[in-house]
């Protein structure tokens, strides 16, 4: 059976292994974790805090939901002029 592990415990090892206080194998036995394990959390968030520290997270999402809906609105008009031109002229597809 795979065992699963909270974000707070993974996160808590994998600073434990970024300090080097304690070697792997060390943190693997106090932990009851494999050292490979601890490899990889402590991979993981030394490339992922990158992400922690952007400040435009937040922004960035909104403002690209903001242009997207601008756009679907847009994209919504311009077909109703060429559906109304097509009837006009009397163009057949």
């Amino acid at each position: 059976m795979k065992k699963s592990y909270t974000k707070d415990f993974k996160a808590r090892v994998a600073l434990d292994a970024i300090k080097g206080q304690k070697t792997v194998n060390e943190l693997a036995t106090e932990y009851g974790i494999h050292c490979n394990q601890i490899g990889q959390w402590k991979k993981k968030l030394i490339t992922e805090s990158t992400e922690i520290f952007s400040q435009n997270r937040g922004r960035d999402s909104k403002a690209h939901e903001a242009e997207k809906d601008r756009l679907y609105q847009q994209i919504g008009k311009l077909q109703v002029e060429v559906d109304w031109l097509k009837k006009t002229v009397g163009y057949r597809t």
